[in-house]
């Protein structure tokens, strides 16, 4: 039987795409590089990585970043390719990646693409809908509105019009919630619905593949672990430099990324350690459940649990679906 039930579907000859989902701090990393080295005299794999923080240059302790050492020994591709004053957008991780996975499989290689950003991996597999710009005149209406409901107002209102997108969106993500909104009014249609009928979505096989530990109380501790580890590698040095070029703020999508929103406003002084400490690691616990219920509506996923020897699971997986290609 075929690893992804629509193998047969696709017209397009060579590898498959492996494809490593779950949430932040399961292990992912650990598993494509041990997947890499043990498909070597398989076929040469290549990393791209689906993480919306790493593609940020000198963002390296608060995201996890893979150090120097283990990036030269094992390339990614999409990591450190924009400043943190830019912008980036599902649209663009679409565009880069598929430049990416066809330059890897023209060549004959396995892409294996990582992350936990499951907007991107949704915006890849399924294609992007044309979401309409914004609209000046109905984000100043919101912007009025937030200051009579206040953030939890704002969000019943989006559950109200867009259950699934207040499922994916926090509360306190006020930017988010505004923009699902002002699509809801400026298109008349939930942007989750726009989102079902995208353009383009990827006609290869794909093998996904979801890294997880069985019992969620063993991810918080160790999003709890990690998080004490970036604090005692400088995570508020490297804050303070990013605070120090002068040309950054907190609503940059960039500074919004879980940890470095939370140690900008400790910096700011406007938290204290413990305060900030705590609301990190309640944050990042809050981004794997919105990862966990992600990964739960994508139909086809092979869970690789902690305890069901997880290595050889996703080779024997991985082997089985470049023998359906072959």
């Amino acid at each position: 039987m075929s690893p992804y039930p629509d193998a047969g579907a696709s017209e397009s000859p060579g590898p498959p795409v492996l494809l490593l989902m779950g949430p932040t701090a399961s292990g992912k990393t650990e598993l494509a590089l041990k997947l890499v080295d043990a498909l070597a005299t398989d076929r040469p794999c290549e990393l791209v990585s689906v993480d919306s923080a790493l593609v940020y240059r000198g963002m390296d302790i608060g995201t996890a970043k893979p150090s120097a050492a283990r990036l030269a020994a094992y390339p990614h591709r999409l990591v450190d390719i924009c400043d943190p004053a830019e912008a980036y957008s599902a649209a663009r991780f679409v565009q880069d990646a598929r430049v990416a996975i066809d330059d890897i499989r023209g060549r004959g290689h396995l892409p294996l693409l990582v992350g936990g950003t499951m907007l991107y991996v949704r915006a890849l597999l399924r294609g992007l809908a044309p979401l309409p710009e914004a609209d000046a005149g109905v984000r100043g209406e919101l912007m009025e509105r937030s200051e009579r409901l206040g953030p939890d107002g704002m969000h019943r209102w989006l559950a109200d019009v867009d259950p699934e997108a207040a499922e994916r969106i926090h509360p306190n993500d006020p930017q988010r919630v505004q923009r699902a909104l002002e699509v809801y009014l400026v298109a008349g249609r939930p942007m989750t619905e726009l989102w079902r009928t995208g353009a383009e979505p990827l006609t290869l096989p794909v093998l996904k593949l979801a890294r997880s530990p069985r019992e969620r109380a063993v991810l918080h501790r160790r999003i709890e672990r990690r998080f004490d580890a970036m604090l005692a590698a400088g995570f508020a040095d490297e804050v303070q430099g990013l605070m120090a070029r002068g040309d950054l703020n907190p609503e940059l999508p960039s500074m919004r990324c879980v940890g470095y929103r939370q140690m900008w406003s400790h910096l700011a002084g406007e938290v204290g350690a413990e305060d900030m400490r705590q609301r990190s690691i309640i944050a990042t616990r809050q981004l794997a459940k919105r990862q966990y219920t992600w990964l739960r509506s994508e139909p086809d996923v092979h869970w690789l649990w902690d305890d069901a020897e997880p290595e050889r699971q996703a080779l024997d997986l991985v082997r089985a679906a470049i023998d359906a290609r072959a």
